[in-house]
């Protein structure tokens, strides 16, 4: 099993800068994909941004190309989403999820990830 824990969502101004870390435990050495996604309030979760680890390969959507970066650190078991210029349709939960599937595409879909955080939080006011 693997476990995902979010953290660093809170409320920030349009044009204000966010850092949401998704920390990894248990069988967390057998993640080879990372995603994030978001959920505003009577939407459906949409994906933000994913690695692939086995690829070393990232993806963006295009609404947040420029803005995002995903990175990650294997000593600490965590991956990271960096938001920049955040706009108030940035609001939303947001969500870290893992796969185990070693592809060389970065899954964008939410039934190719099988382990999911709790999600955070964020709020960007105008």
């Amino acid at each position: 099993q693997v476990q995902l824990v979010e953290s660093g969502g809170g409320v920030v101004q349009s044009g204000g800068s966010l850092r949401l870390s998704c920390t990894t435990s248990g069988s967390s050495t057998w993640i080879n994909e990372g995603g994030w996604f978001s959920q505003a309030p009577g939407n459906e979760r949409e994906f933000v941004g994913g690695i692939s680890w086995s690829g070393g390969r990232f993806y963006y959507a295009d609404s947040v190309k420029g803005r995002f970066t995903i990175s990650r650190d294997n000593a600490k078991n965590t991956f990271s989403l960096e938001m920049n210029s955040l706009k108030p349709e940035d609001t939303a939960v947001y969500y870290c999820a893992a796969g185990l599937a070693a592809r060389y595409v970065v899954p964008v879909t939410v039934s190719e990830y099988a382990y999911w955080g709790q999600g955070t939080q964020v709020t960007v006011s105008s």
